[in-house]
């Protein structure tokens, strides 16, 4: 086949048409911008793979990509029973298969029948299939233990991005002093800086103490959030639970400082640990909270022991807000259709999975026991192989799929950054890159204490680098 090149033209022949969309006049908050998780060092990996494929020869024989948690591209396994389900929805015709087990089949005809013409290809509601919400809010209610959930407060999202951007959109506005503060941990999820950079946000600060295995100090909010007040209007407090990049997961901690709330997800494996959902925080400091504090509470589809990143399943559950408001969150919500229903259904199983009497019990259980069991064994591994080597001390890893490990680079090679326009843990990584093939992304992409330097690595991708780092 041959290739076709196009050009607009106006005005004389052969005089090229002005473009419309240059850096120039591309959207200046797009520019502002910033995802280090797929960011330079990642284009220099995929440049690094094309040429061992092409036969150049390199100090390695593979890149390694430990720069993003995509858990079944590094090798984890996907749960059968969440895939049992979702081939079910997509193919029907299996339902009559002797193939597949009973209680999946049931699920499936469950979510196809609240399915236009009973097909998982039509659209659903834009806050998602009924039969899927009214599961995730029984799923909360067992999960704290009691604390009712209503499933009018459930939406359906692609993904928990989705959802976190719906609600910034949402909340961000004024001008000046009055514009919307955003506080977020530091170090933090580039999604959160990214965003409040793209809505033109004001990004509030608040440092976890590394110290302290990057717990969360009440303190350090208190500082963030009376300094931000002399230039904006801080509307928002992010948690991250378990911490990504950290790998921390909080403790019972008791919150009141402002009115929103933005959590994450119950992906837990530490053996001396366990997830608090802070919907339960605030049932537990009374009526005054919990029937005021407006909060909004992101899961997915994507880590923890189903790690299905592709499917983009996620909910949110919004609390207290105002009815008027919530109508411009469903209004919003419809702009975007409705998220993914294959995504939908996989977050299904994930709240819904097999009870003890069910058949797939057994399977089920021993493949998530498998897969947690396997996650903590490499948090311990990963933890222990990081200090083991000189110039790097990590925190221990509670949950999530991440470390954050604290690099100490020697004065010169912080000279040598420096004379490269660089960040130091950025020329670290690339040169980490370009010695070894293992892919990670600098800690300056995540946002550090000034004076320090980290990298963010998946601990999936440990059997792969354990034996570099150590030699």
């Amino acid at each position: 086949m041959g290739s076709t090149t196009a050009s607009v033209r106006t005005g004389a022949p052969g005089s090229p048409r002005e473009r419309c969309l240059t850096m120039a006049t591309v959207n200046p908050h797009v520019k502002a911008v910033e995802y280090a998780v797929r960011g330079p060092i990642v284009t220099r990996a995929g440049d690094l793979e094309r040429a061992l494929r092409q036969g150049q020869n390199q100090s390695f024989t593979e890149v390694i990509k430990a720069n993003i948690g995509d858990a079944h591209a590094m090798g984890q396994q996907p749960i059968t029973f969440l895939r049992q389900v979702v081939a079910l929805c997509c193919f029907p015709e299996l339902l009559e298969s002797p193939s597949f087990p009973d209680d999946a089949k049931q699920r499936a005809q469950r979510i196809l029948q609240d399915c236009g013409g009973q097909s998982l290809g039509s659209y659903s509601a834009s806050q998602g299939v009924e039969c899927i919400r009214r599961d995730i809010a029984d799923y909360i209610t067992h999960r704290d233990q009691g604390v009712p959930s209503d499933w009018n407060n459930i939406y359906l999202t692609t993904g928990a991005s989705d959802g976190i951007m719906s609600i910034l959109k949402l909340i961000v506005s004024g001008q000046g002093s009055s514009r919307t503060g955003v506080m977020i941990p530091i170090p933090q999820y580039p999604l959160y800086s990214a965003a409040i950079s793209e809505l033109e946000a004001v990004h509030i600060n608040y440092y976890l103490d590394e110290d302290h295995c990057w717990a969360l100090d009440i303190e350090e909010l208190q500082r963030a959030y009376l300094t931000a007040k002399q230039q904006c209007q801080p509307r928002v407090l992010c948690i991250i639970n378990p911490g990504n990049p950290t790998g921390r997961t909080l403790g019972f901690v008791t919150l009141g400082l402002t009115g929103g709330f933005l959590v994450y997800q119950d992906n837990v494996y530490a053996l001396d640990c366990r997830f608090h959902s802070f919907k339960k925080v605030l049932y537990e400091m009374g009526p005054e909270y919990f029937n005021n504090v407006e909060l909004a509470s992101f899961h997915s589809t994507s880590k923890g022991y189903t790690g299905e990143c592709g499917f983009r399943g996620g909910y949110m559950e919004v609390l207290n807000m105002d009815p008027q408001v919530e109508a411009q969150l469903v209004k919003l919500l419809s702009v975007r259709l409705c998220p993914p229903v294959p995504g939908q259904a996989a977050m299904d199983v994930i709240v819904n999975p097999p009870k003890v009497h069910e058949p797939s019990y057994a399977q089920f259980t021993k493949e998530k026991n498998s897969v947690l069991d396997v996650l903590a064994h490499k948090a311990m591994l990963t933890e222990r192989i990081l200090n083991s080597v000189p110039g790097i001390k990590c925190n221990p890893v509670q949950g999530a799929m991440y470390a954050f490990p604290q690099i100490f680079i020697p004065p010169r090679a912080i000279q040598e950054a420096q004379s490269r326009s660089l960040a130091p843990d950025m020329l670290y990584c690339l040169k980490l890159l370009e010695e070894t093939g293992i892919c990670v992304v600098p800690g300056s992409g995540f946002g550090q204490r000034e004076g320090t330097f980290h990298f963010r690595l998946d601990m999936n991708t440990l059997e792969l680098y354990s034996n570099i780092m150590l030699t």
